[in-house]
């Protein structure tokens, strides 16, 4: 994450909350994510947590990836973002199901626990590519002990499954369900493998009051972008 100042005169908003409130729009704006479904509370909260896991050394300075699922979403509509923050751009989006475990048409149930075959909210960690029973998955480290602290144990994973499809919708009204991952199209799998993979960050946002996370931290990302805002920051946070 870079903070290079150049010595030029900005207009800077008279708080980091704004600065960082500012921060998040310039985002959304330049990605035309209104456009593409994504609420704008979920993309600051996906980028409060990418700023504070990249603080913690937690994700690799050069990273610029952040993939966002939404399971407050019905899984009929596409929701799940995959966003290069530093160009500001929308990568993909696309259809991603949620667990069994967890409810039909839409997530209302959530857990970490062994055999729930539910989803799981919170942040994580893209790790290694595999080879495994639904061909080339991608691993995922769950970041948010007592949510999603058990994503390896339970072998939740990104892969693709053929039940993620239009006509699976067209036929039932809604996608298949996996035992808890966030399984996606066969059309799009090595896609977003490809794009997400090594040490990228992914939030799994939803409707759970218990939630919480301490990569929320939003005093703390905000005070980073006004520590640093300038034209360059804003461009390569």
């Amino acid at each position: 994450m870079s903070t290079t100042l150049y010595k030029k005169h900005v207009n800077v908003p008279s708080s980091a909350k704004e600065l960082f409130e500012k921060y998040i729009s310039n985002i959304y704006m330049s990605a035309h994510l209104e456009d593409s479904g994504l609420d704008l509370d979920v993309l600051k909260k996906g980028i409060t947590g990418f700023i504070n896991l990249k603080l913690s050394s937690k994700v690799p300075q050069q990273s610029s990836i952040i993939t966002l699922i939404d399971l407050s979403k019905p899984s009929s509509e596409k929701r799940m973002w995959i966003i290069d923050v530093v160009k500001k751009e929308l990568l993909l989006n696309t259809w991603v199901a949620h667990g069994e475990g967890s409810g039909d048409g839409k997530a209302y149930y959530f857990s970490d626990r062994q055999d729930s075959h539910a989803s799981s909210l919170g942040f994580y960690l893209t790790d290694n590519v595999y080879y495994g029973k639904h061909g080339r998955s991608l691993k995922l480290e769950g970041l948010d002990m007592g949510f999603n602290g058990n994503a390896r144990s339970r072998e939740i994973v990104v892969h693709a499954a053929k039940y993620v499809s239009e006509g699976t919708i067209a036929k039932i009204g809604y996608l298949g369900r996996s035992y808890g991952c966030p399984a996606v199209s066969p059309a799009v799998a090595d896609v977003v493998i490809s794009t997400i993979k090594d040490n990228t960050v992914m939030f799994i946002n939803g409707y759970d009051e218990s939630y919480f996370s301490k990569y929320l931290n939003e005093d703390q990302a905000a005070d980073f972008v006004s520590q640093n805002y300038n034209d360059v920051v804003l461009a390569t946070l």
